[in-house]
C-alpha cells in the first residue's frame, strides 16, 4: 500500500463538499483522460479550461478527497474532479446577459 501516490496529506473527508449538487461551476485547468473515462483515449482532452458545468453528483477517492461528478454542457461529458480543478461561477456573472432598464 506504500506505493499509491497521493496529492497531498489533506484528507478533505473531514470536512464536508465544498460544492453542493446543481452548483454551476467552471474547470480552472484543461482535463485530460487519465485512463478511466470509457470510450477515450489516454491523454484525450475531456474538459477545456473555462468550461462551465453543473455538479450533478458527490463521491470520494481514496478516503481524502471528494470528487464531483460536473455534466459539462459544451462538451456534453460527465466528468469527475477534484476540488482544486474547480471554481464557483459568481452569481453576479450569471445575470450580466440580461438586458439593463431603459433610463427614462
Amino acid at each position: 500500500m506504500n506505493s499509491i501516490l497521493r496529492d497531498s496529506d489533506v484528507v478533505e473527508l473531514s470536512d464536508p463538499p465544498v460544492f453542493s449538487f446543481g452548483q454551476k461551476l467552471r474547470a480552472n485547468r484543461t482535463i485530460r483522460n487519465d485512463g478511466t473515462y470509457p470510450g477515450k483515449e489516454i491523454g484525450d482532452v475531456l474538459v477545456k479550461k473555462g468550461e462551465v458545468g453543473y455538479v450533478i453528483s458527490i463521491g470520494t477517492f481514496l478516503q481524502q478527497f471528494y470528487i464531483y461528478g460536473v455534466e459539462f454542457l459544451e462538451s456534453g461529458r460527465r466528468v469527475g474532479m477534484k476540488r482544486k480543478e474547480l471554481e464557483p461561477v459568481d452569481a453576479c456573472e450569471e445575470v450580466d446577459d440580461l438586458p439593463l432598464p431603459e433610463e427614462s
